[in-house]
């Protein structure tokens, strides 16, 4: 077993120190760390923005109904009134004065319209304020025109009560059902990116080493089955290590601007009281899954002789990482789809759609007990028929062709024994 441990360190600490590495794990910390502090960002960069809109009321009596409108919603938008003409506030914007000009007028039915410019229309958010702030005066004074009361008004807008009720005991609540949304979102991020980053780092590693003959020198001293395991226990455990960093990071710098994390995301998908039973299925169905596909990677790996043919030869299971994710994402909006039910049942699938499941559902025990125990046996066949794989696999030489090179390292290892 000493040999066992002394590739499965060798592996953690060489992955570890490698430049590719630390950089990826400084860019995804410094990521974090942005993402976590993107309102103190964007009003460090906007402070010294120009955000004055000239007005041209032509009509001389929308300007103060606008700029009420404008300052009760406690918009960062300064509606100036231009008392020139619409040719010399376009001047104006020209010179940077204003960041743009707003034109107010009357049609034919008495009601307002305007024309904004300014020089570019790149700024969405911009027009989208100001017409919402327009289309509220078209509102009051359309009312007025047909003597509605602000009282009548108010109920025409009313939004209109409709409640959900689930009707099955215990079912989650609809802010149950958000939270639990948010979390499986981010946590199938973290599966599917995992396994794919690390298992590809599996079969490059396995690559990398029978490229430079290394791998001639290892399996004369150590079974290649030893090998295959220690490798995928090294990468695992250099995986849990970039996750648990960017994980305490991300918990830091969200506790630290949590007032300014408001809205939006963090309304709709709020990550406050986590079932503990979610995160335990959680860290089991990142673990199975990762097993699952770095065996698979390792085995694919060793039947390669050059770095240029790894991602060819594990094609085909990326494409499978990103068909569970892409059914998961669909699953999200249908958790009790008879599509998500049945595949989630498939053990290729299982790590992401019946995580989706039992986190946004209240599913039977037993059936996330047989979704677990399928990919335990699915990890142990692969296991064996992968150690056999490698066996044979890290004795062929060569360009590698198509997965017919799987048969002839069978019979590399039948007759290697």
């Amino acid at each position: 077993m000493n040999s066992f441990f002394i590739i499965m360190v060798h592996t953690y600490l060489t992955k570890f120190k490698t430049k590719s590495f630390l950089v990826t794990s400084a860019l995804t910390v410094a990521i974090i760390i942005g993402l976590t502090n993107m309102p103190n960002i964007i009003d460090y960069f906007n402070k010294n923005d120009q955000d004055q809109i000239a007005v041209v009321d032509e009509t001389g009596q929308l300007y103060i109904p606008l700029k009420q409108q404008a300052d009760s919603v406690n918009s960062k938008l300064k509606l100036i009134k231009f008392k020139g003409s619409i040719s010399k506030a376009e001047k104006e914007v020209e010179k940077g004065t204003y960041k743009g000009v707003l034109q107010l007028s009357l049609n034919e039915g008495m009601l307002p319209e305007a024309t904004y410019k300014a020089m570019s229309i790149t700024d969405s958010t911009t027009v989208s304020e100001l017409q919402s702030y327009i289309q509220q005066m078209k509102i009051t004074m359309a009312a007025s025109q047909i003597n509605l009361s602000p009282d009548q008004l108010a109920k025409l807008y009313e939004p209109v009560s409709f409640n959900q009720v689930a009707l099955e005991k215990n079912a989650k609540t609809e802010q149950e059902l958000n939270q639990a949304r948010g979390l499986v979102y981010f946590l199938l991020f973290i599966i599917y990116f995992a396994v794919v980053m690390y298992a590809n780092m599996i079969a490059m590693e396995v690559a990398t080493e029978k490229s430079s003959r290394v791998m001639e020198i290892l399996i004369s001293s150590v079974s290649p089955i030893k090998q295959m395991f220690a490798k995928i226990l090294g990468i695992g455990l250099l995986s849990l290590t970039q996750l648990v960093l960017m994980l305490v990071v991300g918990y830091v710098s969200v506790k630290q601007n949590l007032d300014q994390l408001q809205g939006g995301f963090f309304d709709s998908f709020g990550f406050g009281d986590i079932p503990i039973s979610t995160i335990i299925y959680a860290v089991i169905f990142f673990l199975l899954g990762y097993f699952l596909y770095a065996t698979m990677a390792a085995f694919l790996g060793s039947l390669v002789s050059r770095i240029e043919d790894v991602q060819q030869m594990i094609t085909p299971m990326t494409l499978l990482v990103v068909a569970g994710f892409m059914m998961a994402m669909f699953g999200l909006g249908e958790p009790e789809a008879t599509f998500v039910k049945v595949t989630s049942f498939i053990p290729f699938f299982t790590p992401m759609l019946m995580f989706l499941r039992v986190g946004m559902l209240n599913i039977p025990i037993w059936e996330a007990s047989i979704g677990i125990g399928l990919l335990v046996i699915t990890i142990i066949l692969l296991a064996i028929f992968g150690a056999r794989v490698y066996r044979g696999g890290v004795l062929m030489y060569g360009k590698s062709n198509s997965f017919k090179d799987i048969k002839q390292a069978l019979q590399l290892t039948k007759n290697d024994k």
